[in-house]
């Protein structure tokens, strides 16, 4: 019985005129794949930017990437602005939170079908939520609606709580790719149609994973007023257990 685990830092740039790929933050992540099947995220994400954010995020998914578990825990500013736990069940979804806007909240929220994806906010899981698109139909677009967020805010500054969203992917096809961990075979997609989803419409975002069963993020760009680029800088991948 073996687990598999990929270690790595994502670098946070801008691409501002002003800012040219000056570090704006920075993630480390593992990404553990247990052998029932079961993947557990853990990330530590910072931003530099003013609030400044430092968000811890354990994040358990199904082998589809499908959400069983979630806590969140956010700093905005270097001030504590709250921490939650989600679980999502058979027709249901709960989540108990604390946060500095709205004191503690309670959600419960009813489903018809299981959820494909939450999206915490970490970097290295904008990848993973990529496992949602069916590759057999090549390059196109599917919207995928019913998903949910720890936050609806951009940097996911805010929360945590269950916001209810949803949004399309568009996959362009398969390229060589070089960061600054390595060349690879990549996966290249964008996330669209997110107006009306959300309070304000995300800007344009692409993004490249590995081209294997991995969905490793390896580099992203945001466009519009964000102009952020973020890029793998290192990984490892370890295996433990008994054979």
């Amino acid at each position: 019985m073996k687990h598999r685990t990929i270690r790595g830092t994502i670098r946070y740039t801008s691409k501002k005129p002003e800012r040219l790929d000056q570090e704006r933050g920075r993630e480390f992540f593992s990404l553990t794949r247990q052998f029932d099947g079961c993947m557990v995220l853990q990330a530590h994400c910072e931003i530099d930017d003013e609030p400044n954010v430092i968000r811890d995020v354990v994040l358990a998914m199904q082998p589809d990437a499908s959400p069983i578990d979630c806590s969140v825990r956010l700093t905005v500013g270097d001030k504590y602005e709250g921490s939650g736990w989600m679980r999502f069940g058979r027709g249901y979804v709960e989540c108990e939170s604390h946060n500095q806007r709205d004191g503690r909240i309670r959600q419960h929220v009813e489903i018809e079908a299981p959820v494909r994806w939450l999206q915490a906010h970490p970097i290295v899981g904008d990848a993973q939520l990529l496992r949602m698109y069916d590759l057999s139909q090549g390059p196109g677009k599917t919207f995928f609606p019913n998903l949910f967020l720890t936050s609806p805010d951009h940097r996911g500054a805010t929360g945590p709580l269950l916001f209810k969203t949803g949004f399309g992917l568009r996959y362009v096809g398969e390229e060589a790719i070089t960061v600054v961990a390595g060349s690879f075979q990549a996966r290249h997609f964008q996330l669209v149609d997110t107006a009306g989803n959300l309070p304000e419409e995300h800007p344009p975002y692409d993004i490249w994973c590995s081209a294997d069963d991995d969905y490793l993020f390896l580099k992203g760009g945001v466009a519009g007023y964000m102009q952020t680029h973020y890029e793998l800088v290192d990984y490892q991948i370890i295996e433990r257990g008994l054979a």
